[in-house]
């Protein structure tokens, strides 16, 4: 809530610079709240002035809430918590982009009143939070093979050869393993640098999880997890660490959520589905692969390798992990309708920035969960 008087300023620094701030006088409330106009969240997003409309805003005070995990969402969450505060300047939530494995590890140390991870928690990681754990899929993506070649548009990567490349096997960009399925395309006589998650990452989880499905010798080798040791290449920090090596490398391929590519105007590679058609990296694409995945009641559900003649053969939710139980009443309170709102009117800013609105009826599963958050 703003309190409003009349306030002039000046200040003679060198040249004389006139700063007036408005501010209009109502009694009855606390003058400190009129900071409050200009506050932002850490992701960069400045608060507007309508009247705060959730139940912990409305209570007064200002309510904090600190996040950390997955990078693969951090630019819908970003985008999220700013839009959030804009329209409740009281409440400021900030999320740290640090991989889904730094993300859970320091949501079960309780340095933060939330996580996230493109993988869900396992049992024996809940067994460590007294407090309860409730996992909530957000949103959803597709994990990409951005690369870069110059002058090289379209390029097709089947099953077999993303595997072997990843591998070690094909080590140049001319491979006839790699001609043969893009004819009519030149590829350069070129070595191939793969880039890969050097940090605990979901999306490495998620990738993994795929190549393991579709490859007896990527599963009897470096297999799944959130970290492996990858065969070849050079490692980088994050989706933003990832993208950025990729730009920086010609002749590079790595993999990454399709939104950083997207925002990067990074190529994409078309991949081969387990139905053996040729798919492009799109939000539609990755809706039909979303379409054939039932969640379970505990919503933890993995697509490996998706059914479907037009699915994305890589895509995954990603989850946020809270608490079932906070000492804070303020905070939970807040937390709950922050989360609510990302459900329901945040899934309109999804497509904006490469990520998949979910399904309405794994909102109307979700929504339910979330009104369990209690203080």
């Amino acid at each position: 809530m703003f309190y409003q008087t009349q306030i002039t300023r000046r200040f003679f620094i060198g040249s004389v610079l006139v700063l007036s701030l408005s501010l209009v006088s109502c009694s009855g409330t606390n003058i400190e709240q009129a900071n409050q106009s200009g506050s932002q969240t850490s992701t960069g997003g400045s608060a507007s002035s309508p009247t705060p409309t959730t139940a912990a805003a409305a209570g007064g005070g200002i309510v904090t809430i600190n996040g950390a995990g997955a990078t693969f969402p951090a630019p819908l969450y970003e985008l999220w918590f700013s839009e959030y505060n804009k329209q409740n300047p009281n409440v400021k939530i900030s999320y740290q982009s640090v991989g889904s494995g730094a993300g859970v590890e320091q949501f079960i140390k309780k340095t933060v009143d939330f996580g996230a991870s493109d993988v869900a928690m396992k049992d024996e990681e809940i067994a460590k939070v007294p407090e309860g754990v409730l996992m909530l899929p957000m949103t959803a993506g597709s994990i990409v093979f951005a690369y870069n070649l110059p002058g090289v548009k379209n390029l097709k990567l089947s099953r077999k050869a993303y595997v072997d490349i990843l591998l070690g096997k094909i080590t140049k960009w001319n491979d006839p393993a790699l001609v043969e399925i893009n004819p009519g395309v030149t590829l350069p006589d070129k070595p191939i640098t793969v880039i890969y998650r050097s940090d605990g990452s979901g999306t490495t989880g998620v990738l993994t999880k795929h190549l393991s499905a579709i490859s007896e010798e990527w599963k009897n080798g470096p297999g799944e997890g959130k970290s492996v040791n990858w065969p070849v290449g050079n490692g980088a920090k994050g989706n933003e660490g990832v993208t950025e090596l990729i730009k920086q490398t010609e002749g590079a391929i790595g993999y990454v959520e399709y939104g950083y590519a997207k925002n990067n105007a990074l190529s994409m590679a078309i991949l081969e589905n387990k139905a053996g058609k040729y798919v492009e990296p799109t939000p539609e694409s990755a809706s039909k692969t979303l379409a054939a995945v039932t969640l379970p009641e505990n919503f933890r559900a993995f697509i490996a390798d998706p059914e479907g003649e037009q699915s994305y053969p890589i895509v995954s939710y990603t989850w946020l992990l809270v608490y079932k139980k906070y000492d804070d009443p303020k905070k939970a309170q807040a937390l709950e309708d922050a989360l609510k709102w990302a459900l329901t009117e945040g899934q309109k800013y999804s497509t904006q920035v490469g990520y998949i609105p979910l399904p309405p009826e794994v909102v109307a599963k979700v929504q339910p969960v979330v009104e369990t958050i209690a203080p």
